[in-house]
């Protein structure tokens, strides 16, 4: 703690002891303030001005430290000044008083609050930031929460200090008001409880719901003005039309139809969107090619000899089309038809807030959820356009296996793509601008990856970015900078996985102002509403994640909040969202890593388990990787878990629940888990947890009671029993 701090401390409680060491509280009761009432006031009519500078020190002094009193001083004041002057000096010097508490708090205690519990107060902290005046401002008119308390608590959180001040001015001044004209009548006055009677405290609560009603009011007077310049249909056709038939869109309307609303689905292109044509689908059907390549490579570790494999490159992509077609009836128009959604083929349009023109026609709709996802993100790169570049839109179109492979992008999409291809036989060389691989994830984990991929002969170029392109005849160049030093990489075909556009463009919602984030995505409220409030956004188009399960997830609060809003809204719950990289190994995580948990400034422990001591994984020749779960220092509450090894993903589900319903480390030790299985990583990693906080001294008195134990029988002079022959 800094000397300023230390200074701060020692006078107020230097003042707090002078106060209570001579008794000061008692010139601020109702008796000695009744009784000095007459003799104050002679004195003050002969130096009114310095009496009034006083009294307002005094109280501003009174008020700024929370000293008990001030009250009775509201009073006194009230008799001695008059009413008018009275409030003046008393409503300048509350707020005053209470901004400098509110900064001495700040000053104090901010920093160590937020480092420390930052996380859990980042819903307050943004709450404040929303809607902190309109707060403020009921907590004030309300009397029945303590002052001092509002005053302390205000600087522990980012409201401005100018704002804080004028709300402070403006919410104290009726309670402050009844105050003085109680005072007024000081001579009449018995107790303190008389003055705010159950009437007068009813009319202040009832004051203090005005900001509640100003803000349904401000909502009702911004909604006016932002459908203003629209024509509101009076009656509609339907409850609710979706846009883009993917995750969101088709979650979204299967909710709608589900519980009997109204609903149409517009997709101009296929059903299923991305994840299922162009994405997760295809992706893995890919990678399950390359594991097969990888198993028959490694058969001999198991004494099997298969021979060297072949890669019929066509047949593959044939495989991955067919998977395409065999899981496409669960998002097919007849399926959805059958659920109750009307499904249109056709590029939509928005023509109002309540307007959508698909094919020629016009369809009304109370509310729209925009689910348009995105597209794969293509740089400027000078000389790009005149090479062979590949998205994850077009890569399944390749008939032919690249022979050298260019992947830009260390993410999720290149890393997998980059791996596969380089198992089914291609040259591959991966580039990543970053020093990590998967930036987000914690560097143990990316570092494993990182051994994976180049066991499987990829060439992993960190720290280098694409400058430009080049083809000269047959051949084609990337250049890349390396800290100012130029690499060459010659290719066939470059894959860009450098990120995803969001598609908000071309079907109107510029036409009718729906706005933007600076990412380009659709900017959504808590309840996914964007600043028209019937119109919604979810997946790749709004984010913040662009996951297939996330948009979905989405979807169900956009579905409810549309359809039943105005009677109750459900903010979208980010808490707990899982997320696998499919890799080999993969990397997959629920909350927070180690790296966030850092940069949050938690007090953290992490219970660490080495998937090679796992019995099952050595069996089945998969012993590597880890577990990591993060949790504060000696709770077992997760707040998050990282895995890293076979079949990851599918391990994260017991996390994922955990953490879904509070369900801590010693709920997992105490659960079974079957003999030899893969899930039973998750047991010996809350085991782990267990270890690292037993309880040591307890532990040493449970000692010396077995020893007791085992010495009793020799202090009771019994021998122990012989076996005959």
């Amino acid at each position: 703690m800094n000397k300023q701090k230390l200074s701060i401390i020692f006078v107020i409680a230097a003042i707090f002891v002078t106060w209570f060491a001579f008794d000061l509280g008692a010139l601020f009761t109702l008796d000695n303030a009744k009784a000095q009432h007459e003799a104050l006031k002679d004195s003050i009519s002969q130096n009114f001005l310095t009496a009034s500078l006083v009294y307002f020190l005094v109280y501003i002094t009174m008020t700024a430290l929370s000293l008990p009193g001030a009250a009775i001083a509201t009073l006194l004041g009230a008799a001695l000044f008059g009413f008018w002057w009275a409030l003046l000096l008393v409503s300048f010097a509350s707020s005053i008083g209470a901004t400098l508490a509110f900064l001495v708090s700040r000053f104090l205690l901010k920093d160590s609050i937020q480092n420390k519990f930052g996380n859990k107060l980042s819903t307050i902290n943004e709450g404040i930031k929303n809607d902190g005046p309109f707060y403020l401002l009921t907590l004030r008119l309300i009397p029945v929460f303590p002052f001092f308390i509002i005053n302390l608590l205000m600087g522990l959180t980012p409201i401005r200090t100018l704002t804080f001040y004028v709300v402070s001015q403006i919410g104290m001044l009726p309670g402050t008001a009844v105050y003085i004209n109680a005072g007024t009548q000081l001579a009449q006055i018995d107790s303190l409880s008389g003055i705010v009677s159950p009437g007068v405290l009813l009319s202040l609560v009832l004051l203090g719901l005005f900001p509640i009603i100003a803000k349904v009011i401000m909502n009702f007077i911004q909604k006016r003005r932002v459908y203003a310049k629209w024509q509101k249909p009076v009656t509609f056709d339907r409850n609710l039309i979706a846009i883009g038939a993917g995750a969101g869109g088709l979650v979204t309307t299967y909710i709608g139809a589900a519980v009997k609303a109204k609903v149409t689905l517009i997709e101009k292109h296929k059903m299923g969107g991305d994840c299922l044509n162009t994405g997760c689908v295809p992706s893995k059907a890919l990678i399950r090619a390359g594991h097969s390549v990888h198993e028959i490579n490694r058969a001999k570790e198991f004494g099997v000899n298969a021979g060297e494999p072949t890669v019929d490159f066509k047949q593959v992509m044939g495989r991955v089309h067919q998977v395409i077609a065999d899981i496409e009836p669960h998002d097919s128009v007849e399926r959805y038809s059958k659920l109750g959604v009307e499904c249109i083929q056709g590029e939509a349009k928005i023509l109002s807030p309540w307007e959508v023109e698909v094919n020629g026609e016009r369809l009304t709709t109370r509310n729209i959820v925009i689910a348009t996802g995105a597209r794969p993100l293509v740089p400027g790169i000078p000389g790009l356009q005149e090479v062979n570049y590949l998205t994850s839109d077009n890569v399944w179109e390749l008939q032919e296996l690249p022979k050298k492979l260019l992947v830009l992008g260390g993410g999720p999409i290149g890393a997998e793509l980059a791996q596969s291809f380089s198992r089914l036989g291609s040259n591959v060389t991966l580039v990543e601008m970053a020093d990590q691989l998967l930036i987000r994830e914690d560097a143990d984990a990316a570092a494993l990856v990182v051994k994976g991929l180049t066991e499987d002969g990829v060439n992993i170029l960190l720290g280098h970015k694409a400058t430009r392109f080049e083809k000269d005849g047959d051949t084609q160049r990337a250049y890349l900078d390396k800290n100012g030093e130029e690499v060459v990489v010659e290719f066939d075909h470059v894959m860009l996985a450098l990120g995803r556009v969001a598609n908000t463009k071309g079907f109107g919602l510029e036409d009718i102002g729906v706005e933007l984030t600076e990412r380009g995505t659709v900017k959504v409220n808590d309840y996914l509403q964007t600043n028209y409030p019937n119109i919604f956004a979810v997946g790749d188009v709004a984010g913040p994640f662009q996951l297939t399960h996330a948009a979905g997830h989405q979807a169900w609060y956009a579905a409810v909040n549309a359809l039943f809003g105005d009677f109750k809204k459900f903010k979208a719950d980010y808490s707990v969202m899982p997320a696998a990289t499919y890799t080999a190994p993969e990397v997959a995580r629920v909350g927070i890593n180690e790296k966030e948990a850092i940069a949050q400034g938690i007090d953290y422990e992490i219970a660490h388990y080495g998937i090679d001591d796992l019995d099952r994984a050595i069996a089945d020749g998969e012993d590597h990787g880890f577990i990591k779960v993060i949790t504060p220092k000696g709770k077992d509450k997760i707040l998050g878990a990282t895995i890293v090894g076979s079949h990851a993903g599918d391990l994260l589900a017991e996390f994922t629940l955990a953490m879904r319903h509070g369900l801590g480390l010693n709920k997992i030790l105490g659960t079974v888990h079957p003999y030899p299985t893969m899930s039973e990583a998750t047991k010996y990693t809350a085991g782990v947890w267990k270890q690292n906080n037993a309880p040591q001294g307890l532990l040493v008195w449970v000692e010396k009671f077995h020893a007791w134990m085992r010495n009793e029988s020799k202090n009771n002079g019994s021998q122990p029993i012989k076996k005959e022959d």
